[in-house]
């Protein structure tokens, strides 16, 4: 067997868990000893996997949540509180490619959002899925303008919000 190819193997194992105790842009699903293997997103980071299906589910129960909130007030934006500001905002897009499963039926999501001050802001969703029923358990301001304002960190099998360095 090549040498260079069992070094590698050999180093990924012992990396892998350290892999995880630096910051991520996004929250994922932790990987637990005796789980399926977990695909791995562009950048590198742990994803769950999720059927087309279930991200379609999610996808659309999350753009009707936004456009369902947004019908219901009188300006037709979705608004969220920032820094003591009200945002007012319009959907560009929900990130797909972001999903990830965190765990029995709560899931994480990223969109991204035009405010009417012409920034773009980078909203992050923690939702819970139940069949025909999506609620948003929470929604904070990750990025303006692409610059991120925190960064996500597991620490004891928790995700927890840390300053960008």
């Amino acid at each position: 067997m090549n040498t260079r190819a069992v070094v590698r193997a050999l180093l990924s194992i012992l990396l892998a868990p350290v892999v995880s105790l630096f910051a991520q842009d996004h929250p994922r699903a932790p990987q637990q000893s005796g789980s399926q293997q977990l695909p791995q997103s562009a950048k590198g980071a742990p994803q769950a996997a999720m059927t087309e299906a279930i991200m379609s589910t999610v996808s659309g129960g999350l753009k009707e949540f936004i456009s369902g909130y947004a019908a219901k007030s009188p300006d037709k934006k979705f608004h969220m509180p920032y820094q003591k500001k009200d945002l007012a905002l319009d959907l560009v897009r929900v990130h797909d490619d972001r999903f990830s499963s965190l765990g029995g039926n709560k899931y994480f999501a990223c969109v991204d959002m035009k405010g009417a001050d012409g920034r773009i802001y980078d909203i992050d969703f923690f939702m819970v899925v139940q069949p025909d029923k999506l609620t948003v358990t929470e929604t904070s301001v990750h990025k303006i303008n692409g610059k991120a304002l925190y960064n996500w960190k597991q620490e004891g099998g928790v995700w927890k919000k840390v300053k960008v360095s």
